[in-house]
């Protein structure tokens, strides 16, 4: 059974299933890439590492200043008024945590010149916190190079990456920006309800750009990853909530497989 959903489905964007989908999907736009690239192309996998906990609201150290000792001088004794707590409460700390996070870059064959970078945007990449300021410094490296940025993001939860000129705001966005125009971008913005639209993926100036399409990659992602079986679909939409027009259209189109 194909995925119900015309476009994007958003399910896929729960954390039980995200991690392992966007594993896939980047493996997959580079298996639909590289026979297009060849000979003078190749995709890289490159990894992002940063520590991170998992509230980015905390954060865990010692400033440089504090050097920590033992002393032989004997303990003071509390003062008369302390109250003394007996038995211990739980409590839970933020534990740093080194987090990975999987990119693509077409790099030019002999030359290893990295041609184009492209990103398939994550929850820690939208949400306040390391994860954030990793990704944020990352995409203006890239930004004042000479190479182009294919920022994909299939995320309806937190903050979109800053743009300006946005004149609608969408559930979903792909933001290709070619290195020779910018400041300006081209911007790919679509509803829950909309197929993906296909992109342009810019290369060298006297090659033609690839026409990706981003919708036939995910839908096979879906099928090999075995989603249709895995995905309980009688359960709610994942978070952010959807409008009420948008709800009664998801209602209406997972009907069938509810038994409704």
């Amino acid at each position: 059974m194909p995925s119900p959903f015309p476009g994007m489905n958003p399910y896929l964007e729960q954390p039980a299933f995200w991690s392992s989908f966007h594993t896939r999907l980047m493996v997959a736009i580079s298996d639909a890439l590289t026979p297009s690239l060849q000979p003078k192309y190749y995709v890289a996998v490159e990894t992002r590492t940063y520590m991170d906990t998992d509230n980015p609201e905390l954060l865990v150290g010692i400033p440089d200043a504090i050097v920590l000792t033992t002393s032989n001088a004997p303990a003071l004794p509390p003062p008369a008024t302390t109250l003394t707590q007996t038995r211990p409460k739980q409590i839970r700390l933020p534990i740093p945590v080194e987090v990975k996070e999987r990119y693509l870059e077409v790099r030019e064959v002999g030359t290893h010149q990295v041609i184009t970078v492209i990103e398939v945007l994550s929850p820690k990449n939208k949400r306040k916190g390391e994860g954030r300021v990793a990704y944020e410094k990352k995409r203006q490296r890239v930004l004042c190079s000479s190479s182009h940025l294919v920022e994909i993001d299939l995320l309806r939860e937190n903050i979109a990456m800053p743009m300006f000129g946005v004149e609608e705001a969408s559930d979903y966005r792909i933001v290709v920006s070619r290195s020779s125009a910018r400041p300006m971008a081209d911007l790919y913005g679509f509803q829950l309800r909309e197929p993906i639209p296909s992109f342009s993926l810019p290369l060298q100036p006297n090659d033609p750009e690839l026409i990706v399409d981003l919708q036939a990659i995910l839908l096979g992602v879906y099928d090999r990853g075995s989603y249709q079986f895995r995905i309980d679909y009688h359960q709610p939409v994942p978070p952010p909530q959807l409008s009420e027009a948008d709800q009664q259209w998801v209602d209406a189109l997972l009907a069938p497989l509810r038994g409704a």
